[in-house]
């Protein structure tokens, strides 16, 4: 599979969430590849988001602030922007603020999963839509192996269990509504997804590049749990080419995709930090955090086998890499660089190790 500008260009896409970390990206991306992009999301989150920083609202056709959970203008919002496809990437997407405020993840993450397949039910363009979700829907036993799309969905807190509901979701929706109205519908649940331009409390690329540049030592909560640790420019090219398959076949394409890294890039987050560590320089240390924390997963490992064969998607960066590249925007951002064109230069950087027509 590879990326086809002609599919994209003047195509006209609805993406929720574009004021996040993951949308702020895609929406540059897509930009670039010529579509018409329409975002809805809530207002960024501070002077430092990336929607801000990287001048994501250049990038669009159209910009709604608003909340997922307002129906209404939901609906009237696409209805006007005519998208052939929507992506929704706007949720409650923190596990520790999912302890704090469980009702606000799960209207976030249920009810506005629901109000957007309402939209797009009254929204006669749409021909696709992809579901965001997280690789943290399965059911979570420890197994060694990694999950695969038909596992159980499950999850021990609130934001994990959101989220499998969001995937219950999308599948009624599949057999209910859009399979008699010839709507493509996927979710993709993807790894720990990293990169500049992430600051979200509670994570532990922020959190490093928080302590790093104020000379403090790192404090980390779980050093021995394993998670799929990705570059967001991975999973976002998995977004990409599905989109472009749902268009085309969409009978085959349909479906929950697992989009996460190479097996020997599950890495236990003591690993991470001490790449980070290394990547940063300057005396970098990390030490762990002994108070009490919530429950988080020990160990998460994904299982991409159905899009390497099917959809021929595969990660590109390794995790090395992935954090030389994340270290680079932060250490680019602190010196005050123009972090659009920057972060359109990893992009350019990305796609050249990938297949475009």
């Amino acid at each position: 599979m590879v990326i086809d500008p002609l599919f994209w260009k003047d195509r006209k896409v609805f993406i929720t969430g574009h004021t996040g970390f993951k949308g702020g990206w895609l929406s540059l991306w897509l930009k670039d590849l010529g579509a018409k992009v329409t975002g809805y999301a809530l207002s960024p989150y501070s002077k430092k988001a990336f929607y801000t920083q990287a001048s994501v609202n250049h990038s669009l056709a159209h910009n709604t602030f608003a909340d997922i959970r307002n129906l209404e203008t939901f609906k009237k919002e696409m209805q006007a922007a005519e998208p052939s496809i929507v992506i929704h990437l706007a949720a409650q997407p923190l596990v520790i603020d999912s302890y704090l405020d469980p009702v606000n993840s799960y209207s976030s993450n249920v009810m506005g999963t629901v109000n957007m397949f309402e939209a797009v039910r009254s929204t006669s363009s749409v021909k696709a839509v992809l579901n965001i979700t997280t690789d943290k829907c399965y059911e979570n036993n420890g197994q060694l192996l990694g999950y695969k799309e038909n596992d159980p969905m499950g999850g021990h807190d609130p934001y994990s269990s959101s989220k499998a509901c969001a995937e219950l979701v999308s599948a009624t929706y599949r057999k209910s509504f859009f399979h008699e109205s010839k709507i493509a519908l996927a979710t993709a649940r993807a790894g720990n997804v990293i990169g500049g331009g992430d600051w979200a409390k509670d994570r532990i690329i922020p959190d490093t590049m928080r302590a790093f540049v104020n000379n403090k030592k790192l404090l980390v909560r779980n050093p021995n749990s394993i998670r799929p640790w990705q570059h967001v420019l991975e999973p976002l090219f998995g977004y990409i080419i599905l989109c472009q398959q749902l268009i085309s076949k969409p009978d085959i394409y349909s479906g929950a995709w697992n989009f996460g890294p190479n097996e020997e890039d599950a890495k236990s987050v003591s690993v991470l930090a001490d790449i980070m560590s290394n990547c940063w320089g300057a005396n970098a240390q990390w030490e762990e955090d002994k108070g009490e924390h919530p429950h988080e997963a020990n160990y998460l490992k994904l299982d991409c086998t159905k899009a390497k064969n099917i959809l021929k998607w595969k990660p590109i960066w390794s995790l090395d890499h992935a954090l030389v590249e994340t270290v680079n925007w932060y250490k680019a951002f602190y010196n005050n660089e123009d972090m659009n064109k920057f972060s359109k230069n990893q992009i350019e950087k990305y796609t050249m190790h990938e297949p475009v027509l």
